[in-house]
C-alpha cells in the first residue's frame, strides 16, 4: 500500500510532539531530571524537523516566485529558535530567568507553527502538485528521521 500522506500532514505531525513538548516543558520547575530531559527532546524535535522542513519543503517552495519571500522568512524564523534554543542550553535550568527563556521560546513556536499552518500552508497547496505533495511527505520523514536518529 502507498503512503498517500501529504508534506502538510507531516509537518502538522511535528507540529504536534512540538506543541506537546513546549507545553511539558514550560510547566517545570527547577532543575530537574523531567526539565532536562524534555528541554532535549524539544531540541531534538525541533533541530530535525527545520532540517527536514527547509530542505523538504522550503527550498522546493523556492523554485516558485510567490513562494520565496515566504521561505526566506520561515527560515529567518528558524535560525532565531536556535538562537533561543542555545541561550536556553546555556542557561542553568535552577536559575529564575530559565523559565521565562523556556516561555519565550514556546511562544516563538507556536508564533511560527500558527504561521505555518495558516498561511504557508495555503500559499505552497497552491504551487506544490498532488504529486509534489506526497513525493515530499516521504522524503521529509526520511531526512526527518535520520536526523532523529543521528542525534540520539
Amino acid at each position: 500500500m502507498t503512503d498517500t500522506t501529504n508534506i502538510f500532514e507531516a509537518l502538522r505531525e511535528s507540529h504536534e510532539r512540538q506543541r506537546a513538548l513546549y507545553t511539558a516543558l514550560t510547566d517545570t520547575s527547577g532543575d530537574t531530571p523531567e526539565r532536562r530531559v524534555l528541554f532535549d527532546q524539544l531540541k531534538q524535535e525541533l533541530t530535525a524537523h527545520e532540517r527536514a522542513e527547509e530542505r523538504h519543503f522550503y527550498i522546493p517552495l523556492m523554485a516558485h516566485d510567490a513562494g520565496i519571500d515566504l521561505s526566506r522568512h520561515a527560515i529567518s524564523e528558524h535560525h532565531q529558535l536556535d538562537e533561543l534554543l542555545e541561550s536556553l542550553e546555556e542557561a542553568d535550568p535552577a536559575s529564575p530567568s530559565w523559565l521565562p527563556l523556556a516561555k519565550k521560546l514556546a511562544e516563538k513556536v507556536e508564533h511560527h507553527l500558527k504561521e505555518e499552518e495558516h498561511r504557508f500552508f495555503q500559499m505552497a497547496g497552491k504551487l506544490l502538485t498532488e504529486k509534489q505533495k506526497t513525493a515530499l511527505a516521504a522524503d521529509y520523514r526520511a531526512d526527518y528521521e535520520e536526523a532523529k536518529a543521528a542525534m540520539a
